[in-house]
């Protein structure tokens, strides 16, 4: 690379960073030039990020990705990374592939059409086992979003807020191999409803959830931001809980990969995961969000008003019963794939019968989370990096130990079910 090149990357990476690390952060007000640098530097290793930059011009397998991805909020920190420089920034070109459901993103993903995928946190565990499809080994490189769901009710439903009212309730999820799905099920299950046999659960995807709803082929829906928000701007339901209410901090969906491509472009998967790993650190930052609402909202990425992603991303909300909320962690975004994450995840899949026999919970979730490489990667960039990939987590008051998890299966009092075909 030439002199004058790298001063050209320099200048990129300088301008690519500010604007990411400081959005509008009202601290550095009036700041300028060599001031305002110094200032984000103490946020963000600009010489690091200038070497990452200069280390992957000319040493990448593959410069352009096809990424897949279903246009839900969750995906901000994939999506936002395009318009923002991100991929760029790391030598790349991204073109986002839209797909109406996680169907399609599978086959797309299995078919090779696809390098990267946006997913449901569970679906490349599922991928990986063969749980529905022929098994593709899959890795999780990065989580995008958590919380980011809620349940949302037909407004004809305003007086059936306790659970035990639902029997015989048709209730919809975007995926079956998603959090969607589990958390639901967890839910109906804590309340004393089998979800098995005492409602029935259908998979919409989540464009078409809002006029399911409207139609009232269904009664309600566990789904995706911001589809919960668009119920409610356009009149047809309420937000019942959401999914934060049920598990704080849970994830939502994944960036995955198949094994192969790890393997054959590991200077690519690297630069892949440097963007969205900052793209995702730029999407945490609340000063940000309502720039990101509206970078997003177009028919290129969400295809949804711009007043519906803010209330989504910024956490004030009306909640179609009449109340102006505020919950700012309703949206949080976050790169860490937690092996303890996954480790939970397996554990419902085996309660409602999705896995079958034996499981080695703790190495297919090592195996697919890609935790200690991601700790690695983030303490490189300078973002925060977790010292250990397994935590305890609480998920409705009922605490999770990742290190016995067939014994948290094991602990549930509504019976395992085969699910319904």
């Amino acid at each position: 690379m030439t002199g004058a090149a790298e001063r050209l990357v320099d200048r990129i990476v300088e301008a690519a960073v500010t604007r990411a690390v400081v959005g509008s952060r009202g601290m550095f007000h009036g700041l300028g030039g060599s001031s305002l640098l110094d200032a984000v530097g103490a946020f963000f290793p600009l010489t690091t990020a200038k070497m990452l930059a200069h280390e992957a011009g000319g040493t990448l397998e593959r410069k352009e990705l096809k990424i897949g991805f279903v246009p839900i909020a969750c995906a901000a920190p994939l999506l936002l990374a395009e318009p923002m420089g991100f991929y760029a920034l790391q030598g790349l070109r991204a073109v986002l592939v839209k797909t109406p459901g996680w169907g399609l993103v599978g086959d797309l993903a299995v078919g090779g059409q696809c390098h990267a995928s946006h997913m449901p946190a569970p679906m490349p565990l599922a991928l990986t086992l063969g749980l529905g499809s022929r098994r593709e080994p899959m890795r999780v490189m990065s989580l995008q979003g958590g919380n980011g769901q809620a349940i949302t009710l037909h407004s004809k439903h305003r007086d059936r807020r306790d659970p035990a009212q639902w029997h015989g309730m048709k209730l919809a999820v975007p995926f079956e191999y998603s959090m969607h799905n589990l958390l639901l099920r967890y839910y109906l299950a804590e309340h004393g409803l089998d979800p098995d046999r005492d409602v029935e659960i259908r998979v919409i995807p989540p464009a078409w959830l809002v006029a399911a709803l409207r139609s009232g082929s269904i009664d309600g829906y566990l789904g995706p931001e911001p589809f919960n928000q668009r119920a409610v701007h356009d009149g047809v339901g309420f937000i019942h809980a959401l999914s934060n209410d049920l598990w704080e901090g849970h994830p939502c969906c994944a960036v995955a990969v198949s094994d192969s491509f790890v393997n054959e472009n590991p200077n690519t998967f690297a630069a892949l995961f440097r963007a969205i790993a900052t793209a995702t650190a730029h999407a945490q930052d609340p000063d940000n969000r309502t720039t990101i609402a509206r970078a997003i909202a177009g028919a290129g990425y969400l295809d949804q008003p711009v007043a519906v992603v803010e209330q989504v991303l910024t956490g004030r909300f009306a909640d179609g019963l009449g109340n102006a909320r505020h919950v700012p962690e309703r949206a949080v975004f976050s790169a860490f794939p937690w092996h303890s994450m996954a480790v939970w995840i397996l554990t419902q899949l085996k309660r409602w019968g999705y896995v079958k026999g034996e499981l080695d919970y703790h190495a297919v979730a090592e195996e697919v989370f890609l935790a200690t490489d991601a700790r690695k990667r983030l303490a490189g960039l300078g973002l925060a990096a977790p010292e250990r990939t397994y935590a305890q987590h609480r998920v409705m008051g009922r605490p999770f130990d990742p290190a016995r998890p067939e014994a948290y299966v094991r602990s549930f009092a509504i019976p395992r079910s085969p699910p319904v075909a």
